[in-house]
């Protein structure tokens, strides 16, 4: 969808520094359960919601492709969020906040919902809530850097969707000079992004295929 371009024509460029972490998806599924792990999911939502700039790089791993394990996720395909892309679609802001903090609350690590309220809080002026949003899509999107450095396919980045991989392509700048090849794995597709020399690896998951 277009609106991702949009967004980062005003973000660009926020990449932190943050060391890079190994990934063990089925750790991370049992730790979000465990009421007892410092990485449950409510403790950890707790702190996305109200001070996202405090979680370390673990806790955004565990945010990130945790999301792959809830039950009620937003999907592009339902009603509500297709009227919140149609809001979106004709500039009307004050429909984007209404209808993206009825969804934000069910699924509050959605790259989507939260893209989109921040094109809409940037649009209307609301600096607090704007800053508040980007500090959490700096977190995530981080999580997805930190999986890999996109050099090989041994050692590429991993996205929880093609969704997720658009995003994440327009926050390392890659447009559409790059062209794409793909190659289906069990468990996984790799996608190939291509520049004259230079190559990004993704991967894109498949969790049900996983466990």
């Amino acid at each position: 969808m277009h609106y991702r371009i949009l967004v980062f024509l005003f973000i660009l460029p926020f990449f932190g520094f943050s060391q890079k972490t190994e990934m063990n998806l089925k750790s991370i599924e049992k730790n979000l359960s465990n009421p007892a792990s410092p990485y449950n999911y409510e403790k950890l939502i707790f702190k996305f919601k109200g001070l996202p700039k405090s979680l370390d790089s673990i806790e955004a791993q565990h945010l990130y492709y945790g999301r792959n394990f809830l039950k009620d996720k937003v999907s592009q395909t339902g009603e509500e969020f297709k009227s919140l892309a149609e809001a979106f679609k004709n500039n009307n802001f004050a429909d984007c906040i209404r209808l993206g903090k009825v969804l934000y609350a069910k699924d509050p690590t959605n790259l989507d919902v939260i893209l989109i309220l921040l094109r809409a809080y940037d649009q209307t002026k609301d600096i607090s809530n704007f800053s508040h949003h980007l500090s959490q899509l700096r977190l995530l999107t981080d999580a997805i850097k930190n999986s890999g450095d996109g050099k090989s396919e041994k050692t590429a980045y991993k996205v929880n969707s093609v969704g997720d991989e658009y995003i994440f392509l327009n926050v390392m700048n890659v447009g559409r000079d790059y062209t794409r090849s793909s190659r289906t794995l069990t468990d996984s597709v790799i996608d190939v992004w291509e520049k004259g020399n230079d190559k990004i690896y993704i991967k894109i998951l498949y969790l049900d295929l996983i466990f």
